[in-house]
């Protein structure tokens, strides 16, 4: 591993004393319990220097045999702040636009994540936020989380606290993480389509580049003309009928557009250097265009199967957004969410909530019922621990698990799915106990997705959820390990 360069902090300013909102004073403990945790795990150093063995890896890619001190420690300071604001961002549920300006607002923020000083206070941008998130992969940031929890389990207990922490006993579920998309009409792909290629033409043009056309706002107003039309006609004595006559109307303004969209792509990829833009910025444009002329053919084959076809589309052949691809249409059966559209989201906790589990499933996933065997040795992996007990609902109950579970003795305390065997399996006083305790794992899932995940999940595109994912299971239990009480002999040498 890469050596940590010693790093003087500089001269901090006092931080002023809040009164009169209890809410801010809790969350200002709560901050700094999180910032002692940090150090007491180790789990910040730890980060620093995976970030950093990566970093100088990229750079002997580069052709770079050693890297410079200076350069070392420049990143070492940026790794830290990095990891400080991901953790903030996910308390918070904020954007990274609005995440830039409340680390610009609040002092306490600005301590948290070590941007305080007497002088100029640099704030990260937007983007400089953004590209936070991938300064390590999955895989490592599973370790970072992986010691934080060994740094509180009841052998090490590392972290001073009042009651041991154990990983023996999982409770597991899974859910759906809903995409922040509008409902997958079909005709609406071709709207949205006609939306983003019109819009990317007039940024185009706005900075210098232009080819013979009408200004793109005329096409803008005919798609929503024609929205309106579609929307309205159903309601009309020959519905269906009108309602195939302005989708055929739609797919001549789709070939119009795109026509009109690809000469200015052509052009923008041809003529960058006539435009106020750097070749980067210009790609980003010219990526955007690309992605939904890749689309288009697919889209519109889909709204004519649908509409003038009247034929059903198997669900895998769907597309169910244009800007997030990764996205699949999940049967629930529950009330008021018979069908979800999004990802599989599986979650593991113990006793006291910590998530010491989990995995989002980029394909449709499978059955509930053979993700138990993957998730047991993942844990039992990453925190060192003997599984002692498995407790789940009847989704993952089969014969394969059951059998899995005794050879491995641990505690089945999966609900079976027959009525008659889950009430023989309920008068044992263990797998009783550990099924009511059950009911709060439904309610961790809740608070994990609405608050921490945020409410709708702003994440687009699958490695860009993985990331978040993956950030929020490292403040969620983070905020759950400051919430636990310290011991006494602890609190004594703090005062």
């Amino acid at each position: 591993m890469s050596k940590i360069i010693p790093f003087q902090l500089h001269i901090r300013p006092v931080l002023p004393t809040i009164l009169g909102n209890i809410d801010y004073k809790k969350f200002e403990e709560s901050l700094y319990r999180i910032a002692e945790i940090l150090s007491q795990s180790g789990i910040e150093e730890l980060f620093v220097e995976k970030s950093t063995d990566n970093f100088e890896e990229k750079q002997k890619a580069a052709g770079i045999v050693k890297t410079k001190e200076s350069l070392l420690k420049k990143h070492q300071h940026r790794a830290r702040v990095g990891f400080r604001s991901m953790i903030l961002k996910s308390l918070l549920g904020e954007s990274y636009r609005a995440m830039s300006i409340r680390l610009a607002e609040c002092q306490l923020f600005q301590w948290f994540c070590h941007i305080d000083t007497l002088s100029v206070v640099q704030v990260p941008s937007k983007s400089e936020l953004q590209s936070y998130v991938s300064l390590l992969p999955e895989e490592e940031l599973r370790v970072i989380i992986g010691s934080l929890l060994l740094a509180a389990s009841t052998e090490s207990n590392g972290l001073e606290l009042k009651k041991d922490i154990e990983l023996e006993n999982l409770w597991l579920d899974s859910t759906c993480v809903k995409s922040n998309i509008h409902f997958p009409v079909d005709w609406l792909l071709l709207r949205d389509a006609i939306r983003t290629l019109m819009k990317a033409t007039a940024v185009i043009r706005k900075h210098g580049l232009k080819v013979r056309m009408q200004d793109p706002s005329v096409f803008l107003k005919q798609i929503n003309c024609l929205s309106i039309q579609m929307t309205q006609g159903r309601r009309t004595k020959n519905g269906k009928q009108n309602q195939k006559k302005t989708l055929r109307q739609m797919k001549k303004l789709v070939a119009v557009v795109r026509e009109h969209a690809i000469r200015h792509r052509d052009a923008l990829d041809a003529h960058w250097k006539q435009t106020d833009w750097s070749r980067n910025q210009a790609q980003i444009v010219i990526d955007r265009i690309d992605m939904i002329l890749a689309q288009l053919p697919q889209a519109q084959r889909q709204a004519h199967e649908r509409i003038i076809g009247e034929r059903q589309i198997e669900s895998k052949d769907k597309i169910l957004s244009l800007y997030d691809t990764d996205v699949h249409v999940i049967v629930r059966g529950k009330a008021g969410a018979e069908v979800e559209f999004g990802n599989t989201l599986f979650l593991a906790e113990n006793r006291d909530g910590l998530i010491v589990d989990w995995k989002l499933f980029q394909d449709i996933a499978p059955h509930d019922s053979k993700i138990l065997k993957d998730s047991i040795a993942r844990v039992e992996s990453s925190t060192k621990a003997k599984v002692k007990s498995v407790c789940t609902d009847r989704a993952f109950h089969s014969p394969a698990n059951s059998a899995l579970l005794e050879k491995k003795e641990i505690f089945n305390a999966v609900a079976p799915k027959s009525p008659i065997e889950f009430k023989q399996k309920n008068t044992d006083q263990i797998f009783s106990t550990l099924q009511k305790r059950r009911s709060s794992t439904e309610a961790r899932v809740a608070i994990f997705k609405n608050v921490f995940l945020g409410k709708p999940f702003r994440a687009k595109g699958f490695t860009s959820k993985s990331h978040a994912i993956n950030w929020s299971v490292l403040a969620h239990n983070l905020w759950l390990l400051a919430r636990l009480p310290k011991k006494i002999a602890a609190l004594k040498i703090a005062a």
